[in-house]
């Protein structure tokens, strides 16, 4: 069964804070459709917990935020990009509370019965500056956006749909120079295949955490824009810096579960599990020193000791206090038997934020013209080698705006083209649900131990041929069976696992999230240098 072409101005792919900050921004000018993987509520923002870094405290100033930035992201970052996006945040902040969302307040210091915002401070920041909702910021982003635009007629959310791949005017064979015009989508609940042409089409789709055997991120997070993007021809860089979170739950039952860096924004501090602070020796920030720094010396502290996680300890500040800063952190710890008012949360790190993927301007604009990206997939230039912890719930926001800003002003807006009807595979496998997630192990495992947090040249060349053998593998199944959810994820994981290998093989350094054992130092002829992968025209 195939499905004739839904016609749209936007096709937005992806429901988190970019995606449909964008969709609000356009609602008014054209009809927008929404695809999202599974509910609308279902995206990485909904699990972030720390919240947005921008200036709004007299006592901080764009300068320090710019100069946070640039120091964690160990001279990769774009400076340009950086003081733009930190000195466009604020009025951004001022339309996301306009929208409702309620940011966490305190008592005022200096006005008696006034109300102020109760900025947090976290990993790399000098100064308070984390707008925060308690420890649960990314549900009531989530909440605030998905309100208001349930508000507007304009939208149209396509729930239980996942896109298979962009299509592009070069791919399908149309004369003229190439544009993206659109993308084929998979209606998981019908198992039909739609294609969705628009004027604009705009990947949201978040980062990469699934490719890894151990994250903090939901099962939504499989590189899928980043996959499809470079299979349409868009150019991909930087996919070697894979931020790992030091502090996951470490639970034999716990999912994934993120213990905040607000947390140790708050006091909480990391010990090794014969009670010394081991970060003392590692940084002159102790555990607050930037992500990069600190899952590597948990890394280190758990590999001397032969521990499976080290220990966060904020039972020295009050009870009272610890309950309502982080109401959520503390039911679910709780949940598991941990009393964090009373003893240390077991952590070690986990895969957490994608530093590097499509390549775009502050705008959102790729290198194929009526593609956009912006979110977690997208790569500025604002994180560099290390993204500086709540930069990028305000890098969603300022480039969400700009993106809309910049297809809302082209007068000359192409028209939606008609797209050819999806080629379908065939044949059916009853062992095929067995052979996708086996190879979604094999892949997930190879990463978590040849491409974590320190890597070598003898791992990074020993996956890449196995993950080369495992995309042959996974080719014949996508071309051959009926396609499912399942096989267009694991294409995608695949597809970006290898990205992030032959990216990490490029760069004979260490810098920022990379470490490699045999190339230890920075390099300084690789300060501003992306690493860069585009498949050949």
């Amino acid at each position: 069964m195939q499905d004739t072409t839904l016609t749209f101005d936007y096709l937005v792919l992806g429901s988190g804070i970019a995606g449909l900050f964008f969709a609000l921004k356009v609602a008014p000018h054209g009809r927008v459709a929404i695809v999202t993987k599974k509910r609308s509520a279902d995206s990485n923002t909904n699990y972030a917990q720390g919240g947005i870094a921008s200036v709004t405290s007299k006592e901080d100033s764009f300068e320090l935020h710019v100069r946070d930035t640039l120091t964690a992201g160990a001279g990769l970052c774009r400076e340009d990009v950086v003081r733009q996006i930190v000195q466009e945040g604020p009025p951004r902040i001022a339309e996301l509370m306009a929208l409702g969302m309620h940011f966490s307040e305190r008592e005022s210091d200096e006005v008696p019965g006034a109300r102020e915002l109760d900025l947090g401070r976290e990993g790399g920041h000098s100064k308070r500056r984390i707008l925060h909702a308690k420890d649960v910021t990314g549900r009531e982003i989530e909440r605030a956006l998905l309100n208001a635009a349930s508000r507007q007629p304009n939208i149209t959310f396509f729930e239980n749909h996942i896109a298979i791949n962009l299509v592009t005017s070069a791919k399908v064979g149309l004369p003229g120079p190439n544009r993206c015009l659109g993308a084929y989508v998979l209606d998981k609940t019908a198992r039909v295949v739609k294609p969705f042409a628009a004027g604009s089409v705009v990947l949201a789709t978040g980062g990469c955490g699934k490719v890894y055997l151990i994250t903090t991120n939901p099962d939504i997070a499989t590189g899928d824009g980043v996959a499809m993007a470079y299979r349409a021809g868009a150019t991909v860089a930087d996919m070697e810096f894979i931020q790992f979170h030091p502090t996951c739950l470490y639970h034999p039952r716990a999912k994934s579960f993120l213990i905040s860096e607000a947390v140790r924004g708050e006091g909480a501090v990391l010990r090794a599990l014969d009670g010394r602070e081991f970060m003392d020796e590692c940084h002159p920030l102790k555990s607050l020193a930037p992500r990069d720094i600190v899952a590597r010396a948990i890394d280190s502290e758990m590999k001397k000791s032969g521990a499976d996680h080290v220990q966060l300890d904020i039972t020295h500040k009050p009870a009272p206090f610890i309950i309502r800063r982080f109401p959520n952190i503390y039911e679910t710890c709780l949940d598991y038997g941990i009393d964090m008012t009373k003893e240390p949360i077991p952590v070690a790190p986990a895969a957490h934020f994608q530093c590097g993927g499509v390549v775009t301007n502050v705008d959102g604009e790729t290198e194929i013209p009526g593609l956009y990206a912006i979110g977690e997939v997208a790569c500025t230039g604002l994180h560099g080698a290390n993204r500086l912890a709540s930069n990028s719930l305000l890098e969603a926001l300022v480039c969400a705006h700009r993106a809309a800003a910049r297809v809302t002003a082209d007068k000359a807006q192409p028209q939606p083209a008609a797209i050819p009807p999806w080629r379908r595979g065939k044949a059916s496998n009853p062992d095929e649900l067995v052979v996708v997630a086996h190879l979604w192990d094999e892949i997930r495992r190879l990463m978590w131990d040849y491409v974590g947090i320190v890597r070598t040249d003898k791992r990074l060349q020993r996956a890449v041929k196995r993950i080369q053998n495992l995309q042959a593998e996974i080719q014949e199944y996508y071309w051959d069976f009926v396609i499912t959810a399942d096989l267009v994820e694991l294409r995608n994981i695949a597809t970006v696992a290898e990205l992030i290998v032959r990216c990490a093989m490029q760069r004979p350094e260490s810098r920022g999230l990379h470490y490699n054992l045999d190339h230890p130092d920075a390099d300084p002829a690789w300060a501003q240098r992306d690493t860069r992968l585009q498949l050949p025209a």
